[in-house]
Order: C-alpha cells, then structure tokens, then sequence
C-alpha cells in the first residue's frame, strides 16, 4: 500500500496518468539509468578510454530484470550513496575484469540529471500531444461559437458582449504560445549531462569532451557544452512551462465552473450516467472536471515553486538543489499530464447553451457603445458621469437602458445605438486566431521534440 494519494488504487487517476507514470517508476528509471551507463560505456570504449569488450558486456548486461533489486536498495541505505547500490548489483551481474569499467569518470548527478532529460523527453511527448488534442478542441469551438453571444464580464459582472468563440479564441491563443515555448525550449532542455566531481571531467582526461559529445549522441541528446551541476535553470524552465500550462487549464476550469451555476447555465461539462453529483443532494451536477483543473494547477505551482528554489545552489554542486527535483519534478509532470486529459475530455465534450447566454445580456451591457456615440457630443469624461447617473437611475426604477437615455435626454430616438449584441471586432479576431493557429499545426510537427 502506498502512503501517497497519488499512487492510490481509487484516487490515483485524479494525479497521474498511466504513460507519465511509467516514466517514473522505479524499475523503468533504473533501466534508464542502466541505459545511460551502457552510453557511457561505449562512448568511452570509442575513444579508448575502457576496452571495447568492456562496453560490449555491459550494454548485453544492463537489463534491470538481471539484478537482484532488494540489494540494490540495502546497498543504497548502507552506504548512503544514491547509485552504489545499483553498480554493486551491476557488477554481480559482471565478469570480474569488466567491474573496473562501469562507470569510469561520472558522479551521480551526471546518471541522474542525463537521465532527468531522457525522461522529460518521453513526458514532453505526451504534454506536446495533449496540449495540441486541447488546442485543436478550442479552435473548433471558436469557429463554431464564432458569433454566439453572450455577456463578456469584468470583476465578475456583466460588462459588454462578446461571443464565446471569441472567448475560445483567447483560450486557444494562450494554449498555442505554450507549444511554441515547448517547441524552443527543447534544445536548451534535452542535453545529456558529463562532468565529473566538479564538472570539468578532468577524470577521462584529454578524450573528456569528446566522450561526452559521443555519450550525448548515443542517447539522442544534446551535448551541453559545458557542465550543468549547479546551473538548475533547465529544470526550474520545464517546471514554470508546464505550471503555466496547468494554469492555463484551471482558467479555462474557472470559466466552466462559474458558467455552469444553475443561475447562469450557459456551459456544461460532460457527465455520464454513472456520475453521482451528491449522495444526499440528487440533482446536483456538479463540475468535478473543472473544479479538478484548478487543484491540480495549484499543486504544479507549488512543486514549480521548489524547482525554482533550486537554482540558487552554493559552489559546483548543491545536493539541496537538485535532490529536490527528484519528488518536485515528477510531481509537476504527473499533475500536467492528468490535468491536459481533464482538459481535453471537458472541452471534447462540453455543452454550450446560446439561448441561455443570449437571455442572460440585459441591454444595459450596450452602455460601452452609448458613451461611444455619446463621446463626440459631449466629451468623453461629461458623457461617462452623464451615463453612470442616469443607468444608476434606470435600473433602480427597473426601466431598460435605452428608455432610461431617452428620459435623460442622453439619446435621440431615431438612433439607440446602444444594441446589447454589438460584439465590436470579436468575430474578426477568431478569424485571425483560428487562422494563425491552423497554419502553424498544418507546418509543424505531431511529434515532440
């Protein structure tokens, strides 16, 4: 049984998904762990720094289903090293004359920060994908909701009208800069790491940049330059993008969980039939999904938060920085993951009522339009208090905007003006967002990196 909600039999959908997951268990990250040192290996072995045999049988050998891994964890409690125990358990593995070339000229932070890179590989591949199953479900509502219009509101009253395509447009918009930051941040983000106690691989000699660029290259990783071990800004930049995204989600959560009040009903989230609102309350509906989306962000901000903190390490190497990473950088990754699938499912599915947002405008939300027309005839700030005194008078007496200017002596009747469902230029900017965006998908890649 796991103390950890997250790894719960009932609850652990809600923090992970099943792909992410596997990233991070604990015998897929010692295969990739064996897996770097196999690179390592035949890096070295190419340019003679440990014998071409000796990388042959460790690559045939680094398979976590050959070692004993109740050793390798007893080896690590006792001597307190993060990888002693998983060499110890390699070398059992081992011909004796080959125990001496495992490993040659690395620390632990070179296997585990190489190994942070391959996994933020696999993970990005599965935020890339997501994120652009998100994208392309707003573009779809914006085009569809292109002129349907509902009250645009501002500290949460109603303000003027827009459509909610328009408002899907600006969800979209949001979504497409997160791939374009994942797409650029992909080079600065997946480099191997090689650098030795102190990072400048003085242990492998005059062959110690040229190893590393090979043991690079066999991972599919990019070669640093220069040693990372105590510069965490990779990791703290993968940490706020992907927190970013999450937030990204809980705002447009946000939006579905006040819309869907019964008072307002203009969106729903998808349900099924087996979904129980309420045990005592049965006709409640409620937006798990949406209200989901806004807890996990929460929880990528904070783990974001220590990756962060872990920038500011002391000398060349700063165990409170990076060990840290282990349980924040996971945590961000799993929270994103579940988050884009919420996120998908919700905007694949969800409900749009137009004749609910179309009675919810009342024509006072036309009053940004009257101090328009108003504007040349009386100055702008003249015709602004002229406006406040008598819409205050109109809608305490109950009496509809356009009746209220008239009595005000604020509007001629020939020409209100002041329509509830004049949205301005908001059709016009769908059009230039779904436009951009479908060009960009159409140019780039499925794939990630």
């Amino acid at each position: 049984m796991s103390a950890r909600i997250a790894d719960s039999a009932m609850y652990g959908h809600l923090w992970g998904t099943p792909a992410v997951r596997a990233v991070f268990e604990e015998s897929a990250r010692l295969q990739s762990w064996l897996e770097v040192l196999a690179a390592l290996a035949r890096a070295q072995a190419a340019e003679g720094v440990v014998p071409a045999e000796a990388a042959e049988t460790i690559t045939e050998n680094a398979r976590v289903e050959l070692l004993d891994l109740d050793l390798v964890a007893e080896q690590t409690r006792l001597t307190g090293h993060s990888t002693l125990g998983l060499i110890r358990a390699l070398e059992q593995v081992l011909p004796p004359q080959v125990h001496q070339h495992v490993y040659v000229g690395a620390t632990v932070q070179d296997l585990t920060d190489t190994w942070t890179s391959l996994a933020l590989r696999a993970v990005g591949s599965e935020v890339w994908r997501d994120l652009r199953r998100v994208e392309a479900a707003l573009l779809d509502l914006a085009e569809r909701h292109r002129d349907t219009v509902l009250a645009g509101r501002t500290h949460g009253q109603p303000g003027a009208p827009v459509t909610f395509g328009w408002k899907a447009a600006g969800w979209a918009d949001e979504v497409r800069r997160h791939l374009d930051r994942l797409r650029e941040g992909a080079p600065r983000w997946l480099v191997g790491q090689l650098g030795g106690g102190v990072g400048t691989l003085s242990a492998l000699g005059p062959a110690g940049i040229d190893v590393r660029r090979r043991f690079c290259a066999e991972l599919g990783l990019g070669d640093p330059g220069i040693s990372w071990l105590a510069a965490r800004d990779r990791v703290a930049e993968v940490g706020a993008v992907l927190a970013m995204v999450t937030g990204t989600l809980a705002r447009i959560g946000g939006e579905v969980y006040e819309l869907q009040r019964p008072e307002v009903g203009e969106l729903r989230e998808p349900t099924r039939d087996e979904v129980v609102g309420s045990i005592t309350m049965p006709h409640k509906r409620n937006p798990e999904l949406s209200e989901h989306l806004d807890t996990l962000a929460r929880l990528a901000r904070a783990n974001a938060g220590v990756l962060l903190e872990g920038m500011v390490g002391q000398h060349e190497r700063d165990g409170r920085s990076w060990k840290a990473e282990w349980v924040a950088l996971p945590e961000v990754c799993l929270l994103t993951s579940t988050a884009l699938q919420f996120a998908v499912y919700l905007l694949e599915g969800l409900e749009v009522d137009r004749e609910a947002m179309l009675g919810n405008l009342d024509s006072y939300t036309g009053s940004e339009r009257a101090l328009a027309l108003l504007t040349p005839r009386l100055g702008r700030h003249a015709a602004r208090s002229a406006l406040q005194t008598a819409l205050a008078h109109g809608r305490a007496s109950g009496t509809p905007m356009d009746v209220a200017l008239r009595e005000a002596g604020l509007q001629p009747p020939e020409d209100t003006g002041a329509s509830p469902v004049d949205t301005g230029a908001a059709g016009a900017m769908v059009d230039l967002v779904v436009a951009r965006a479908r060009a960009a998908r159409a140019q780039e890649s499925q794939t990630w990196p």
